[in-house]
């Protein structure tokens, strides 16, 4: 599973609180600090994308 960030980022921090090990805080907006998000950090991954606000979080499965 990849997880990517669109440019429509808010940077309201929901996705670094929710899963710090896959999603950290920019200068203007969230980042994703892994090619491949590890598997025991799947669910609340896919969870930072179902709650982020402006739908800004891309999740890719495999």
């Amino acid at each position: 599973m990849r997880a990517s960030i669109k440019d429509m980022c808010t940077a309201c921090g929901l996705c670094c609180d929710t899963c710090p090990e896959v999603f950290e805080m920019g200068d203007d907006m969230a980042a994703v600090v892994v090619d491949e998000v590890p598997e025991p950090y799947e669910e609340t991954a896919q969870q930072a994308a179902d709650e982020c606000p402006v739908e800004a979080i891309v999740i890719e499965r495999s």
